[in-house]
């Protein structure tokens, strides 16, 4: 499982070569919460996509491995211990929404205001998608029962509507 130092080390590691990044996902959600409310098998980050190789060449030299590639959409590093990251690369439009090109070609849009998020994890201050845009990219899916845990937790703390599809 993902402990909260395996955040802040993964986070420290590509901030410290220059890369811009947001936590999403569950990692993220918990840092708007301010605490670690479930387990977390990986950590999701949203990061430039012209930033993709310096990420993949920062952890390499850590240890991780590419393990799926599914750019431009997505891909995934995993470290020989088991620690995994989901990488969501985006390029920021003329009005600073972030474009995601999901893997059947469609765009998703972060607004530009889903980039503005701050949380905590173990006293540290990250950036972090707003609850927010956290809510919009778990639109779309059949949610599984950590999303909806996620999702009922944002609503509560930040005064959202919960969409129906997690209100079972």
């Amino acid at each position: 499982m993902m402990q909260a130092q395996d955040v802040l080390k993964i986070i420290q590691t590509l901030t410290a070569v220059g890369i811009q990044l947001w936590l999403d996902g569950g990692w993220g959600i918990d840092a708007l919460l301010g605490k670690q409310t479930r387990e977390h098998s990986d950590v999701d980050l949203v990061i430039r996509l012209e930033q993709v190789e310096l990420a993949r060449t920062s952890l390499q030299a850590v240890g991780y491995a590419l393990v799926e590639d599914e750019l431009p959409t997505r891909f995934v590093m995993r470290h020989a211990t088991g620690l995994s990251i989901d990488f969501h690369p985006v390029y920021f439009d003329a009005q600073g929404d972030g474009i995601q090109q999901l893997q059947d070609g469609t765009p998703f849009h972060y607004p530009a205001s889903g980039f503005t998020g701050h949380g905590m994890i173990a006293g540290v201050v990250v950036s972090c998608v707003t609850a927010e845009a956290q809510l919009l990219c778990h639109l779309g899916y059949e949610p599984g029962a950590k999303d909806q845990h996620d999702m009922r937790l944002l609503a509560a703390s930040f005064q959202l509507s919960v969409p129906e599809q997690f209100q079972g």
